[in-house]
Formats: C-alpha cells, structure tokens, sequence
C-alpha cells in the first residue's frame, strides 16, 4: 500500500474531526445562547463536504488494507464521533504503517 493512501487519510481524519468540534461549538451557541445561526450553516456545511472526503478515503484505506467489513463500518462513523476521530486515526496509522513500509521495502530502488 502507498504512503499517500495513509496520509491522505489522516488528513482528512484530523480536518474531519476538527470540523466537527467546531461544529459541536456553533450549536453550543446557536441553540444554548441563541446566536450564530449563518456561522453554523456555514461550518455544517463544510464538515458535511470533509466528512464525505474523510468517507473516501477512509473506504479507500480500508479496501487497500483488506479491513474486516466491522472495522470499516467503525473508522467510517468516527468521523462523526467528537473526539473519536482522533482516537481511531491514531490506531490505524499505528495498525497500517506496518503495511506501509513493507511496500515500501518491496518496492525495488529507481522505480
């Protein structure tokens, strides 16, 4: 498997789950203190495009490292977990950087 698969991954992962505690926050204030209505639409907005990102490349990832149809149904919700994100990309970088550098071992130099 290639490195950018990996990567792109965790990018959207961390962007994903960062949108998403934004997001926790703008609802915080547009239902507990009656205020930020447009930046709420706004941000919702956002997190629903990176998360249907996060949800390729996750799908992606999953195809690659051949995960179990339970693990990918969990990486997949996490994006919509607050804080879950987090925990669940550090567990699978640490699972698929293994695979990661047998590719890379195996791949002859010049190529």
């Amino acid at each position: 498997m290639k490195r950018s698969v990996l990567t792109r991954y965790r990018v959207m992962a961390y962007l994903t789950a960062v949108m998403l505690l934004v997001l926790c926050t703008c609802m915080i204030f547009k239902y507990g203190f009656d205020t930020g209505e447009d930046v709420t639409l706004v941000v919702s907005q956002v997190h629903g495009l990176l998360y249907i990102v996060y949800l390729i490349c996750a799908f992606d990832l999953g195809q690659k490292a051949r995960w179990s149809f339970g693990k990918l149904l969990w990486v997949l919700v996490a994006g919509t977990i607050p804080f879950a994100a987090f925990v669940v990309e550090r567990r699978i970088a640490a699972e698929t950087l293994p695979l990661v550098a047998a590719e890379d071992e195996a791949e002859p130099v010049g190529a």
